[in-house]
């Protein structure tokens, strides 16, 4: 070890005594291996050996420095050298820092476990908090909140088509294609095909509308929004958007919090549509 190696040569005088009646004695105090060497003064015979990882420093004055081989010890040494006294306490330290702390390495283990743990609850939670909660709502919550993200989209791509002429029309294409529940709308702008929305809400853009050679075209195309709808539920984009509170809010009282789906409109139009299979389009 350095630090032994560093004060090998290192030697001062002491008092020591074998027990707490004994007489004190004038000694040698040196360093063996690993050790406290505590020696006669004329014959340089070793008295004692003491392990330095034990040796305890006991209470008393800066100087002299009062040391025992252990807690319960009854010997005792008595050094007034300052140099011995602060190598002691430095070799001291370095065989302690070396000695394996296996309770270290548990509590290094479990804390690492532990951080695991909580880092799997804050990426993996809140992804399973907005999916049980958009997999657990009833069609006519579904549809509410469909139309609330609607809303909140009309301030990008201005108001649905409102006429009773077009809204009948659209309504029978819903239904010869997706049965009478949700909605078809058509927006002036900000959609350049198809957009689905919770509850079954289908927003087509009037440029596909009006520019389409057949109504072939905005069938497809409204089969297809649909069906990407189930692969992945607009829902989801909405609640993501809404926040945790809100979403844990809308699972445990059954609504949304006021202004919830405000950005909601942004989110979806930046989400990319998954692409069906074509078994699915079959």
């Amino acid at each position: 070890m350095t630090a032994l190696q560093e004060y090998q040569r290192l030697e001062c005088t002491g008092l020591w005594r074998d027990g707490p009646e004994a007489q004190r004695r004038e000694v040698i105090v040196s360093f063996g291996d690993a050790t406290l060497v505590i020696s006669e003064t004329r014959s340089g015979r070793a008295l004692t050996h003491w392990s330095l990882p034990a040796v305890v420093r006991l209470p008393g004055p800066a100087l002299p420095a009062r040391f025992a081989p252990a807690a319960d010890a009854e010997e005792e040494l008595e050094i007034e050298d300052e140099a011995m006294v602060a190598a002691i306490a430095k070799v001291h330290h370095l065989i302690e820092a070396r000695r394996p702390h296996p309770g270290r390495l548990r509590r290094a283990l479990l804390g690492g476990a532990l951080a695991a743990v909580l880092g799997a609850l804050v990426f993996w939670m809140p992804d399973a908090l907005v999916r049980h909660t958009a997999a657990s709502l009833p069609f006519a919550k579904r549809q509410e909140i469909g139309r609330a993200a609607l809303a909140d989209l009309a301030r990008l791509t201005g108001t649905p088509c409102a006429s009773p002429e077009g809204q009948e029309a659209l309504a029978r294409l819903h239904e010869r294609l997706l049965g009478p529940a949700g909605e078809i709308f058509v927006v002036p702008e900000g959609i350049g095909r198809s957009l689905a929305l919770p509850g079954g809400l289908v927003v087509l853009g009037r440029t596909l509308v009006e520019g389409a050679d057949a109504a072939e075209i905005v069938a497809g195309e409204v089969l297809a929004t649909d069906l990407a709808a189930t692969l992945d539920d607009p829902l989801v984009t909405v609640l993501r958007q809404a926040g945790l509170r809100a979403t844990f809010t809308l699972l445990t009282t059954g609504d949304l919090p006021q202004g919830a789906v405000a950005g909601a409109g942004e989110a979806l139009l930046g989400r990319e549509r998954p692409v069906p299979a074509q078994t699915a389009l079959v």
